[in-house]
């Protein structure tokens, strides 16, 4: 058996439309500009959201900061 017939295809559902989708396409994980256009429309108007809390420290202190600062300039 040769090695390239031995390697799986990589092969996923497409996100918005849910048809199956090979890696070798170019709009993967999409099927199509249609299908990536819907998604980015979908973040783009808040549909999606990222729902899981902030857990780097950095990031956090950072937020703190920013959120300190914003409320002195509003005094």
């Amino acid at each position: 058996m040769s090695k390239a017939s031995n390697t799986k295809i990589k092969a996923l559902r497409c996100p918005t439309c849910r048809n199956i989708v090979l890696a070798s396409n170019e709009d993967f994980p999409f099927c199509s500009d249609r299908c990536r256009r819907i998604d980015l429309g979908k973040w783009a108007s808040g549909d999606y959201k990222v729902s899981t809390p902030v857990q780097d420290p950095d990031l956090l202190e950072e937020l703190v900061r920013s959120h300190k600062h914003n409320s002195q300039n509003e005094e």
